[in-house]
């Protein structure tokens, strides 16, 4: 038998996950990590690139292990990874820093920035997609002022799945898909744009051979096949970010096509045939995986974060009846919440904002319009409340999509470990008031990710015949229109609400869950 492999570097996790053809799940190595900041720089988030590189050699040997398979019959791998994490190299090829995806460290930068030059953020913008909010340019103006000696010795720059693949082929290069995160990219052109770097005073020759998801760009060394027990010779195919990979994964490759990313972070990702911007600045455009297309996103702070931040603070009672269960704490808290009505009770969650790409930040984050009665605010409540919440700020970034393009999808897709719980997917049909699609595959930045290793195998024709021959659906959640109806109202209350929030956060009464550098 044939698999191919996927290396799916998230934000608090690195994951090793092999495939069969036919898209079954042949086996899964896991490996959890932190990005610590730096005592000295606020908001900094450094990616350890030796320790986290043992963790991806250990993931590898681990699945391969626990698997029996053959490295031999391992034809291709591919890898993807959170989207803005950088790695950069000296001229040697060594790495010499790297950060992890939400750094903020560069506040001073972004604002010297837009006092040098206020309409430049927007020039940008409008060939990149990208806003200084986590792009690559102030962090390497602070590296030019903090750390000269690392930037003047910067010969390199890739994202973090490259760096996996470049660590098993030795060879540095990127993808459209994640190097476009970086703010240096020409969005039409699908390439790095060096007049961008030259406007904002950064390094314009540090930039790789850019690839299409898919092609092979090299074999697994003799020395990387020692430490991780793959074969040498094994096809290194390049990948994607993991947003983009998990719509490949769900067989969204066609434009008007919509996902919705239930992890960590929630990303709605509208597929479109040519890379429109938001006149106002507010949403991100991203190129897609899939070439010839491009992504419209918008993405929700944490949902996924502050769901296990709920349950590991409040709910012992159900972690401990999962672990004598063997259920998961997520499916009994669904159970518990089904009699909750819509609206929670009135509870209305404060956490990540809607999307605002040139003005990125978020309230302090809170629960407001709580009852005193146990009955009507406690914990099924409150687990209630958090999912509509993650809903309604979906529904709210599609609109603002809806507002630049005049497209309002009539079919989501869900995906992640939220499409797991039967609850939180039907809540979110009914917020939205569109049927939501569900796979049988939930984590498919993985899946697309091997996808794409076996085009580049020659294993499937094209991505397109991939996807057919593997996308399988588990259920459609058809909305409850009722529902709807009052949920349109409970969104508009909570953007009041949600403005009076960010008022005080902005006036330094409250502090902000997450804001942009230089905000």
């Amino acid at each position: 038998m044939e698999h191919l492999l996927a290396l799916d570097a998230g934000t608090g996790s690195i994951r090793a996950v092999l495939f069969d053809l036919d898209g079954r799940q042949v086996g899964v190595s896991q490996e959890e990590w932190t990005h610590l900041a730096d005592p000295n720089y606020p908001g900094s988030m450094d990616f350890d690139y030796e320790e986290n590189w043992g963790k991806v050699v250990h993931c590898i040997k681990d699945v391969i292990h626990k698997t029996g398979v053959s490295p031999t019959s391992i034809k291709a791998l591919s890898a993807t990874s959170m989207r803005e994490g950088l790695v950069l190299y000296d001229e040697n090829g060594q790495e010499i820093w790297a950060c992890a995806n939400v750094d903020a460290r560069a506040g001073e930068e972004v604002c010297q920035l837009k006092k040098m030059n206020p309409e430049l953020e927007k020039e940008i913008y409008n060939v990149s997609g990208q806003t200084y909010a986590l792009g690559a340019i102030p962090r390497l103006l602070w590296l030019k002022k903090h750390e000269p000696e690392i930037y003047e010795a910067t010969e390199c720059m890739t994202m973090i799945n490259d760096w996996i693949l470049y660590k098993l082929s030795e060879v540095l290069q990127v993808d459209p898909s994640n190097g476009c995160t970086t703010g240096l990219f020409d969005l039409e052109q699908r390439t790095w744009e060096a007049g961008i770097a030259d406007k904002c005073g950064v390094k314009a020759d540090i930039f790789p051979v850019v690839n299409e998801a898919g092609k092979v760009i090299g074999k697994v060394t003799e020395a990387a096949a020692s430490l991780t027990g793959l074969a040498a010779g094994t096809l290194v195919v390049s990948g994607g970010g993991d947003a983009q990979m998990a719509s490949v994964g769900v067989g969204a490759i066609e434009a008007e096509q919509t996902v919705v990313s239930g992890g960590s972070f929630w990303q709605q990702e509208v597929n479109v045939g040519k890379p429109l911007v938001d006149n106002a600045g507010r949403i991100r455009v991203n190129c897609h995986a899939v070439e010839g297309l491009w992504q419209l996103e918008a993405i929700a702070f944490f949902p996924g974060l502050v769901m296990r931040w709920f349950r590991d603070a409040f709910c012992e009672v159900e972690k401990a009846e999962a672990a004598a269960s063997g259920r998961d704490a997520y499916e009994i808290l669904e159970e518990k919440a089904k009699s909750v009505p819509v609206g929670a009770n009135g509870i209305l969650p404060i956490f990540s904002d809607t999307m605002n790409y040139s003005a990125w930040r978020h309230a302090a984050p809170s629960f407001v319009n709580l009852s005193l009665d146990p009955e009507k605010s406690g914990k099924a409540a409150l687990f209630k409340s958090l999912q509509e919440n993650a809903a309604l700020i979906t529904y709210g970034n599609l609109k603002l999509v809806e507002e630049a393009t005049g497209f309002f999808p009539e079919e989501v897709i869900f995906v992640g470990g939220a499409s797991k719980g039967k609850l939180w997917s039907q809540t979110l049909a009914d917020v939205l008031g569109v049927r939501v699609k569900v796979p049988v595959v939930k984590e498919a930045a993985a899946l697309g990710t091997a996808l794409y290793a076996g085009v580049g195998a020659g294993l499937y024709g094209s991505i397109k015949e991939a996807v057919d021959s593997v996308v399988q659906w588990e259920t459609t959640f058809t909305p409850n229109m009722e529902n709807h109806q009052q949920y349109l109202g409970i969104y508009e209350t909570w953007r009041k609400v949600y403005a009076e929030q960010l008022k005080l956060a902005d006036l330094g009464v409250t502090t902000h869950m997450w804001k942009a550098p230089g905000y």
